[in-house]
């Protein structure tokens, strides 16, 4: 309890107290287009265009807001996730947040006042430039930038267990130059977790059962710090330098029984586990771009961190009658880790569109240095993509088209072999609007991704008796066709997107159970399998019963069929009802949410595997630059996380996992925001990371 309360204290004493100024009214801090006129409007309107919809804000949103980020929330297909304390996207997926064109974070968005705002983009359709890095953009327009500093601070923790989110940051602006510096934290530690893991199998004509029963204390801490310089000078240059570190520390420590049975034979067997995962990675950022003419600009991006992860697990398992080991698994992981990205980009403006093209290359290498069931190892793995790519994005009357091409590389060089694939990657979006406010959209698009690292892994782990996990370093890489027909509805009362979606992965990168060691066990590995799909439709968006804010509802609905054919020819089946809703309302200074879902098994490898359960209220009430908090999280349950495997395994599997640390989860928060002028935002046209860490 005082850990919370320790963390909060501290994120709130770094808040400084200064008087707000008034501003005036400047111009917009980016060209204005043909299509939309960059003026803050009185009433909110949205606009569709082939690959995003445009938002502006009428005088009650920004008159409620505190900052851009909660006008964030007003749009349909974004919401507030309390339990990460961001903004999410109601559809699922990897979201990423500009701010003029630049990679932004939400707590550079906390600096933006409201009136500074002139439209939001919601890309649902990213551009090539961010097409491999996330599902959904959001980039926030805002005027021009003046002198000033703007800062704030904020903490919510649960009262009765290991639960504390944290954020602060700092911007100062002076002439062509800004400072900015962020820091971010997210805390969980809990000592009552509860696993059931039932494995049923037959091995050499015996029959096998494991249940076993574990309890352990897990938790983690994510710490995120950046140091931020920009020098820009409008319609000319952008050069910013950016230093960031991502500290990630997690523990899992538990003990357990396993009934294991073999024919008619049973015995009680104890189990202890205890694992942990650290990593610190620097990371700096480099950004230019120029002006070479009213049409032209030239953009170049290099990112690079260098650091070391280490990873570690203790399992244990004894016949608790006699004493007698039945396995110990002891692994430990050190890898030494170098990425690097560049990127060159171009663009031209043409009467008819923009043509945009680029050259990117990201290369990671890790050494490892492996210990484990298999003894002790030193290997090197290297990860290149070189990605060239063009597209042109125009309009014709009431025709809206983007048309890429691109080629990809992918040289991949693991443990046992080394694999180079060139891959073409053309993208086609056309829309049409129907009327103001109804347009329809055709998006085919096809995409080469690489394996993960985890699943290249030769790493060997001993999961419960006759049962150890792998990975498969002659995995290929997956190649994804995506296609979508998208109807659009607006007005005052409804904002709606109908979705038909078919997706086809050829070679797509499946788990499975094998026959393993002569046939004298069983392991969890990869393969490629011959193809897998997905096919549904997805109703989303969000009612306004009295035209306002009063009462919004939400909803992600997507009926979903699943399959997967195996490199063996077996078809795996799954279909499910995808579904999550959220219920708003804001009156004056208060407003009140409430999420909620229910669960649904979804096809993933040899699972099906159960999303994370949701029934979450909360309340945020304003005075003046002050936000006070507070909810009760898994309402009546604790988070819950179950697992089988298919009828077509080889492997019977059931998990159930429970956190009740999480039931009836209280939390309260406070936070505060000032700002005192306007901070620079640049345009800026590349966005890139390097690799995640390497773990098990």
């Amino acid at each position: 309890m005082k850990k919370q309360f320790t963390f909060a204290l501290i994120l709130l004493s770094c808040i400084a107290f200064a008087q707000e100024n008034k501003t005036p009214i400047t111009q917009d801090s980016v060209q204005k287009t043909k299509e939309i006129q960059e003026v803050l409007i009185k009433s909110q309107r949205k606009k569709q265009f082939v690959d995003k919809a445009v938002y502006s804000f009428d005088e009650e949103a920004l008159k409620k807001a505190r900052y851009a980020n909660d006008l964030l929330q007003t749009l349909p297909e974004l919401q507030f996730d309390p339990i990460s304390s961001s903004i999410t996207s109601i559809k699922g997926g990897k979201f990423l947040l500009l701010i003029n064109g630049v990679e932004s974070t939400e707590l550079q968005a906390r600096g933006i006042r409201p009136e500074n705002v002139v439209r939001v983009e919601y890309y649902d359709n990213p551009p090539t430039r961010w097409a491999t890095r996330a599902d959904t953009v959001v980039n926030i327009i805002t005027r021009n930038p003046e002198v000033g500093f703007a800062a704030g601070a904020s903490a919510s923790t649960a009262l009765t267990t290991g639960f504390v989110n944290g954020q602060a940051y700092a911007n100062y602006t002076h002439g062509r130059n800004n400072f900015g510096l962020e820091y971010s934290i997210n805390f969980r530690d809990y000592d009552n977790r509860n696993a059931n893991k039932i494995y049923d199998y037959v091995l050499q004509n015996s029959h096998y059962n494991t249940n076993e029963n574990r309890t352990d204390h897990f938790g983690y801490t994510y710490q995120d710090i950046a140091l931020r310089y920009t020098n820009s000078l409008p319609d000319n240059y952008v050069f910013q330098a950016k230093f960031s570190m991502n500290i990630f520390n997690y523990f899992s420590k538990g003990n357990g029984e396993s009934t294991f049975s073999k024919d008619n034979i049973s015995e009680l067997h104890g189990t202890s586990q205890y694992s942990g995962e650290s990593y610190n990675p620097p990371k700096l950022d480099l950004y230019f771009s120029k002006k070479l003419s009213k049409k032209d600009e030239i953009s170049l991006n290099i990112v690079g961190s260098a650091y070391t992860s280490e990873s570690f697990e203790i399992d244990k398992e004894w016949v608790i009658s006699s004493g007698t080991p039945v396995f110990d698994n002891d692994m430990n992981l050190k890898a030494k880790q170098n990425s690097v990205v560049g990127e060159v980009a171009y663009t031209h403006d043409f009467k008819a569109g923009k043509l945009s093209s680029g050259y990117r290359v990201s290369n990671n290498n890790v050494d490892n240095t492996l210990e484990n069931l298999a003894g002790n190892f030193d290997y090197s793995v290297n990860y290149l993509t070189q990605y060239l790519y063009s597209e042109f994005a125009g309009k014709s009357k009431k025709l809206m088209y983007r048309l890429g091409l691109g080629v990809t590389n992918i040289h991949n060089k693991t443990a046992a072999t080394t694999e180079d694939d060139w891959v073409i990657t053309p993208k086609l979006i056309v829309g049409y609007e129907l009327k103001k406010n109804q347009s329809l959209r055709l998006t085919s698009s096809y995409t080469p991704y690489s394996p993960e690292s985890s699943s290249l892994s030769p790493n060997i782990n001993q999961v419960v008796p006759n049962i150890v996990s792998t990975g498969n370093p002659y995995l290929k890489i997956q190649k994804s066709w995506n296609n979508n027909l998208n109807y659009s509805y607006n007005n005052k009362y409804f904002d709606f997107n109908g979705n038909i979606f078919y997706n086809y992965t050829d070679n797509a990168i499946n788990s499975m159970y094998v026959l393993y060691n002569n046939n004298t066990q069983y392991a969890l590995t990869y393969e490629n399998a011959q193809f897998s799909s997905r096919a549904g439709i997805q109703l989303v968006g969000s009612v306004k019963p009295f035209g306002s804010r009063l009462l919004v509802i939400k909803a992600n609905i997507y009926p979903t069929m699943q399959r997967v054919k195996t490199n063996s020819g077996a078809l795996l089946k799954n279909n499910y009802f995808g579904n999550n809703f959220t219920l708003s309302s804001e009156y004056k200074n208060f407003s009140l949410s409430y999420m909620f879902n229910i669960p649904v098994y979804t096809l993933s490898g040899a699972f099906l595997n159960t999303n994370e359960n949701q029934n979450h209220i909360f309340a945020n009430y304003k005075v003046k630059d002050w936000t006070f908090t507070t909810g009760m999280y898994w309402l009546g349950m604790p988070s819950r996380y179950k697992t089988k495997t298919l009828d077509e395994s080889l492997v019977n599997y059931r998990g159930t996992t429970n956190i009740y640390n999480n039931r009836n989860m209280v939390i309260i928060g406070i936070g505060y925001d000032f700002a005192k002028g306007k901070r620079n935002e640049v345009n800026r046209k590349l966005n890139n990371d390097t690799a995640p860490a390497a773990t098990f």
